[in-house]
């Protein structure tokens, strides 16, 4: 297994990117269907990795470590494109997702509820 440190952003896509204090930017992911998957935290490494292996590659806030979408689960991530937005502040990756992209075991992180009362 690679290691996502160990890869470097090229020079024109790292001076794109609008990172946060911790050096970290939100990345979307969604199905090729367009469907809204999950959302995670990306470095340059992550991003790096994600691009040169098509394997979705994120940062950990919590445990402070790269996770590698499926590797313990099986339910992986093959990444099929990646943009950001018009501010440079976000990634979109577009995956061919295998199994649930939720921990949780659902398909997706977001789940029916309304936050307006009702339900989608």
């Amino acid at each position: 297994m690679s290691n996502p440190a160990d890869y470097e952003l090229a020079p024109s896509i790292a001076a794109l990117l609008k990172r946060n204090e911790a050096g970290l930017v939100p990345a979307i992911a969604q199905s090729e269907q367009g469907e809204v998957l999950m959302m995670a935290w990306m470095d340059d490494h992550a991003l790096a990795h994600t691009l040169a292996t098509r394997k979705g590659t994120y940062y950990s806030r919590s445990r402070r470590s790269y996770w590698i979408k499926g590797e313990t689960s099986g339910h992986t991530q093959e990444v099929l494109g990646a943009r950001l937005d018009c501010d440079g502040d976000t990634i979109l990756i577009t995956v061919r997702q295998e199994g649930a992209a939720c921990h949780t075991g659902d398909r997706t992180c977001f789940d029916s509820r309304d936050l307006l009362g009702g339900a989608f």
